[in-house]
């Protein structure tokens, strides 16, 4: 790859998270934010995962995902499942009202993405869609052989 490419790269994905950013922040979407957004999609998706599981998954600490999910529970989004094993640790799963607020919050999102990507056909948006996810891969694939 040549450097001017990487420059661009960099460069762009510095304008892309800060544009990204404020897209999502935008009120518009509903009553969760990104973090909430990410919890409840790989708990929908995924089924009822633990704080240490989910905190594996996105590579954060454990207390930073054990504060987002108290919040999530005390919205009542998700519900604690004891751990018949272990007293002290439990599995979140989704509840109802987080599924519909999962599901508005999703909604509110595809609209504003089809609108700022009206002007692309079909295949620009699946090629983006795929570099894009090939991307996010190699970012988690890479950090994850960081030493601890």
């Amino acid at each position: 790859m040549k450097i001017d490419s990487l420059e661009i790269i960099e460069l762009e994905m510095a304008i892309f998270v800060r544009r990204l950013t404020s897209l999502s922040s935008d009120k518009k979407f509903g009553n969760i934010d990104r973090s909430a957004y990410l919890l409840l999609h790989q708990i929908s998706a995924h089924g009822c995962a633990g704080v240490k599981a989910l905190a594996d998954i996105f590579q954060l600490d454990i207390s930073t995902v054990s504060r987002q999910a108290s919040s999530l529970e005390q919205k009542e989004y998700v519900y604690r499942i004891p751990d018949p094993q272990d007293r002290r640790a439990y599995t979140l799963q989704i509840t109802d009202l987080g599924k519909h607020e999962l599901d508005e919050y999703k909604k509110a999102r595809s609209v504003r993405f089809k609108e700022v990507l009206k002007e692309w056909s079909d295949e620009e948006c699946q090629t983006f869609a795929q570099l894009l996810r090939k991307f996010n891969i190699t970012i988690n694939e890479s950090r994850a052989k960081e030493p601890s």
